[in-house]
């Protein structure tokens, strides 16, 4: 099963008032596990920065002014996530910039249900608690030390792992190693569902010379009467 687990920053919290994207950033789960593919753009707002977003993120006009506008970048970022679920901390925020952008690029909008909130999940699992991403970190004890400002990219790492804890427990190694991301990304390339390779050579037996002559003089013991020495 592939996840994309994405996060956005913006210049406001209504794109009905003139606000637009200004970051994406997500990464790529295959069963519940990271493949090492990312996705990151900044984005050309095409209007100013208002001084409270930029507080927020940090990325200011200067920085914006020579990227592409959304409508240049908007085929790639479907490419990147194709027909995977999407896991979005506040779905119903990041998917109302996202579609008014697709929308107004003349390009198809993302169902609701495409949507994992991980908000919501947190809310029905730790009903009465926060549930920010930063408490959601304590709680889980993920790092998230680097995360001075608001960044798409870092964000939806930290919430990845966020994530696989809120379903049940985060993997024993996050980072997965070098053969199991190669299969993951094998799987994905080829179109198919990984599964577990044979083993080269089987595994040598574990009983013992004399386990076997016991087992052996216990059968001879039941003599032809035994259902086994039966045939049909």
């Amino acid at each position: 099963m592939r996840e994309i687990v994405l996060d956005t920053e913006t210049t406001g919290f209504e794109p009905s008032e003139g606000h637009r994207i200004v970051e994406i950033g997500a990464v790529e789960l295959f069963n519940h596990l990271p493949t090492g593919r990312t996705y990151h753009q900044y984005i050309n707002p095409e209007r100013s920065m208002p001084k409270e977003a930029f507080e927020v993120h940090g990325l200011g006009d200067e920085h914006l002014r020579d990227k592409p506008v959304f409508a240049n970048i908007g085929q790639a970022f479907l490419d990147f996530i194709g027909d995977a679920q999407l896991v979005i901390h506040n779905a119903a925020f990041d998917m109302k910039f996202l579609n008014f952008e697709l929308d107004r690029a003349a390009m198809p909008k993302l169902p609701a249900a495409r949507a994992t909130d991980t908000l919501m999940i947190a809310r029905q699992k730790f009903p009465g608690s926060p549930a920010s991403l930063d408490a959601l970190c304590r709680r889980f004890g993920v790092d998230n030390s680097m995360r001075e400002k608001h960044g798409a990219l870092l964000d939806s790492e930290i919430l990845a792992e966020v994530y696989l804890e809120l379903i049940g427990g985060r993997q024993p190694d996050f980072a997965l190693n070098t053969a199991a991301q190669t299969q993951s990304r094998d799987a994905l390339a080829n179109g198919t569902e990984w599964r577990p390779r044979p083993r080269p050579e089987p595994l040598p037996p574990r009983i013992t010379d004399q386990e076997l002559a016991d087992h052996q003089a216990f059968v001879e013991k039941m003599g032809a009467a035994a259902l086994w020495a039966k045939r049909g």
